[in-house]
């Protein structure tokens, strides 16, 4: 037999039972949908956490008679430790140009820059913040400096905790909800086709008690999911980008939340859920039909 018999017989089909298909492809259409929204959600929750997680450093302020050699020294000093991944200097010239930015009036009586050089230190990972501050001032030292150069380091430690436990929380959460997320479509999509073929049993077995081998019976069905689930995608796909350029492109070039995240290029989200629709209706249609092909 030809696919060309396959496909209309996978169109007849349909036609003849027009309600579970369409329920099959409302049950694509949604959860395609779902899926369409939570993932770029996901992506920008994660990309925050992230972001957040980037910004956590060691500062190290330096006495305020320390001249450019000392800062230099310390510096070498500083990146040769275990988990630096890199070092910002800041000169007290810096440091002061910054902060009479933010504050002019404040520092406009001052006579003279009372900050010091100041050097930020940025671990390899994030989660090492605290193993980086302590070969900065070591605990068998007493907390003293590794250098006499150095002034203070600072001493962030709770807040650098709650910081790594709430990020760390939030992309394990992230990731149990996409998991069941998808487990939950497969499952929604898969039952759905289930009832569909369970509508159609007597026809299944007929086919089977009169010769008809399992892949000759089985080919329209994994060809009618393949179509319903492409149908439910695109219908899903056109809805998205009919609400992604009507309303979230005019939102992002006024609201900052909007076009900040950086998450899947939309192309390859629709690609993805165009996969996804085919590929999940195909399989669960040939495996709900193993069931009806025992006879």
């Amino acid at each position: 037999m030809s696919f060309g018999f396959f496909l209309r017989e996978s169109f007849r089909a349909m036609r003849r039972n027009a309600a579970p298909s369409f329920a099959a492809l409302a049950t694509v259409l949604v959860t395609m949908l779902v899926l369409g929204v939570f993932i770029p959600i996901v992506q920008a929750t994660n990309g925050a956490a992230n972001s957040v997680r980037s910004r956590v450093l060691v500062d190290v302020f330096m006495n305020t008679g320390a001249t450019p050699a000392d800062a230099a020294r310390v510096e070498r000093e500083v990146r040769a430790l275990p988990h630096v991944k890199s070092v910002q200097f800041v000169s007290k010239a810096q440091a002061y140009a910054q902060q009479s930015k933010l504050d002019p009036g404040a520092f406009t009586l001052l006579g003279s820059n009372p900050l010091p050089d100041t050097l930020h230190v940025y671990p390899d990972n994030p989660g090492n913040v605290l193993l980086v501050r302590n070969e900065l001032t070591p605990p068998s030292s007493g907390g003293k400096p590794i250098d006499s150069m150095i002034q203070t380091v600072s001493n962030k430690k709770n807040d650098t905790k709650k910081i790594l436990e709430v990020t760390n929380l939030v992309t394990i959460t992230a990731a149990v909800l996409t998991v069941l997320l998808v487990l939950a479509s497969v499952l929604l999509i898969a039952n759905t086709i289930r009832l569909s073929l369970y509508a159609r049993r007597r026809e299944v077995e007929v086919m089977k008690l009169v010769g008809a081998t399992d892949w000759f019976i089985r080919w329209p069905f994994v060809i009618e999911g393949t179509v319903v689930g492409a149908a439910g995608a695109v219908l899903a796909i056109v809805i998205l980008g009919i609400t992604k350029v009507a309303l979230l492109d005019p939102l992002a070039s006024s609201w900052t939340l909007i076009a900040a995240p950086q998450t899947i290029p939309f192309w390859a989200l629709l690609a993805l859920l165009l996969g996804a629709g085919v590929m999940v209706s195909a399989i669960g249609s040939g495996l709900s039909l193993r069931r009806f092909l025992r006879v």
